[in-house]
């Protein structure tokens, strides 16, 4: 389970991009396979909002290579919220 690193993006996406009128973040996890035994015990002690789903993707196959190409990669969004100069309107 990424419970720690949903909990560090919500963390961070408070920080950085909530405005004082937002409510919490709230995380999601999708998993091919969801094994509620764990996902019980993973989220026991956790305060923020976290929901666990299972699910199956079909969409990604159908995408251009163009839009492929145009979504941020996992290690961009990271940097980006990595760099405390970036100012979000």
């Amino acid at each position: 389970m990424y419970i720690g690193q949903i909990n560090f993006y919500l963390s961070a996406a408070d920080d950085h991009l909530k405005h004082p009128d937002d409510k919490p973040s709230i995380g999601m996890i999708f998993c091919k396979i969801k094994n509620n035994f764990t996902v019980e015990y993973a989220l026991k002690d956790l305060k923020k909002p976290i929901g666990v789903s299972g699910y199956q993707v079909s969409i990604l196959d159908t995408l251009t290579k163009e839009l492929k190409e145009s979504l941020p990669t996992v290690e961009e969004i990271e940097a980006e919220l990595a760099n405390e100069d970036v100012k979000i309107e």
